[in-house]
């Protein structure tokens, strides 16, 4: 708080301790640009870290943009277009032109560059690589060649490869002297001949060691290796799965190409996880910036299938109209028990869909895992039909209303249960997406279950 308000009295301080766009911050920044204060502006928004200015930039209004973006040139950091949503990045570029866009692409790591200008339409990546300086042009152009959203895509292809007989006086000579290293790298490759790869060195192994050691010698086996067309989901699950803080990218015939490092697959980790979560809701990341109509468009396909799950679950309702109508209670318990079987689905198809996700659901224990999920809607719907059947009892005064709910509510948990596992893995098993469609499936099994075994059983047992 204090750093805000000595900002605000002498707007022309440099505001490095204000790391991240605080609450306190953005207000300051929203009141100068409200007033037009470009001193004070300039002020608060230079200094910010290319990630809080991209923040920034997705929180304002459109002429607010702009005239931030008035304020950051002419040295605005190109880092800002690799943290932006692909909306406001679309903004931007409009905003500053095709030609100080490209520019900005082309100071960017070659990872960073080809994931922007994959996102623009075909006519609009030509233009925008017309504009690229040439010695960058080839580079981005090659990546654009490998498939969205795999390894060839996220590599950096400057890399460092060094040959094995060097020891580590020369890479140490040679890291200080030659003049097109990557901006930033924190390992070595060495390669034979054929520059495939034998072996990754990290720096701090090269400058905790003696000038005449052999590079060969600080080598701990083969490195990490993917293709570059390889799904970045594979390549987030072998860092995870390994702590990995690098891996090469190599091509058909195993020479390398480019290097993926840990911080590039944050990002990745952090968008498939989101991903999955929003499609388990049957919505996108573009939502919340999105217009009506749009965000309508997008939403009214899911809920139009949902409505359609309802019909049939109403149509198995009105099988037993007439039992409904001859035992009212029965209307009045009957969504307790598809409520109840919804939500223990759902908490078993959360587990599912999260661990095909993370490779730990596979057809080596599928069985397994459905069977202890059986198991556990079988327990819990013993449980919580014990529970029901009492306060059915002691509501309606009829021993056997409070039989015919908890019968069904055991039913439908353990239904709910094996559904929740096997309805994702039948899914993933036909190329499906399970994030995006196992809870439609779910919701019309345990609606249905739910009031078919309900209603049946009233029927049975009460009439």
């Amino acid at each position: 708080m204090s750093e805000v308000s000595s900002a605000h009295d002498d707007p022309t301080r440099e505001v490095q301790d204000l790391y991240g766009l605080t609450p306190d911050l953005l207000r300051a920044i929203l009141e100068a640009l409200d007033q037009e204060d470009l001193v004070r502006l300039e002020a608060l928004v230079v200094p910010l870290h290319a990630a809080d200015s991209a923040d920034l930039l997705e929180q304002i209004t459109g002429a607010q943009r702009s005239l931030v973006i008035e304020t950051l040139r002419p040295d605005i950091d190109p880092e800002i277009l690799a943290h932006l949503e692909d909306w406001a990045l679309e903004d931007v570029r409009e905003r500053i032109g095709v030609g100080e866009f490209a520019r900005l692409v082309g100071e960017l790591d070659t990872d960073d560059a080809v994931d922007i200008i994959g996102e623009l339409d075909d006519a609009l990546q030509q233009e925008v690589l017309a504009a690229v300086p040439a010695a960058e042009r080839h580079i981005v152009q090659e990546g654009l060649s490998f498939p969205d959203d795999s390894a060839g895509r996220l590599m950096r292809r400057d890399v460092v490869a060094l040959p094995m007989f060097w020891n580590v006086g020369q890479t140490i000579d040679y890291l200080r002297h030659a003049a097109d290293l990557p901006g930033e790298f924190y390992a070595v490759f060495v390669v034979d001949p054929g520059h495939k790869p034998l072996g990754m060195i990290a720096l701090s192994a090269i400058l905790c060691s003696k000038r005449e050691v052999k590079l060969q010698s600080l080598v701990d086996g083969e490195p990490a290796t993917v293709l570059g067309d390889t799904d970045q989901e594979d390549v987030s699950y072998l860092f995870q799965q390994y702590g990995l803080s690098e891996v090469a990218v190599v091509d058909d015939h195993g020479r390398l190409v480019g290097t993926i490092t840990f911080d590039d697959m944050v990002g990745v980790m952090n968008e498939e996880s989101e991903e999955d979560v929003l499609r388990l809701g049957g919505v996108a990341e573009t939502d919340l910036h999105a217009s009506v109509f749009e965000t309508t468009r997008k939403r009214f396909l899911w809920l139009l299938i949902n409505l359609g799950t309802a019909v049939l679950a109403s149509l198995v309702i009105g099988v037993f109209q007439g039992t409904i109508q001859q035992i009212v209670a029965l209307a009045v318990l009957m969504p307790i028990v598809a409520s109840m079987g919804g939500n223990a689905g759902t908490q078993a198809m959360t587990v599912a869909v999260r661990a095909l996700a993370t490779k730990d659901l596979t057809r080596a224990n599928a069985l397994r895992v459905i069977a202890k999920e059986i198991m556990v809607g079988l327990l819990n719907g013993i449980l919580f039909a014990v529970l029901m059947g009492l306060v059915a009892w002691l509501w309606f005064h009829d021993p056997k209303l409070g039989l015919v709910i908890g019968l069904a509510m055991t039913a439908n948990l353990l239904v709910a249960g094996m559904s929740g596992a096997l309805i994702p893995l039948l899914l993933d098993r036909f190329n499906i997406d399970p994030a995006v469609a196992a809870g439609v499936f779910l919701t019309t099994v345990t609606d249905v279950v739910g009031f078919f075994v309900f209603l049946a059983l009233g029927a049975v047992i009460l009439l």
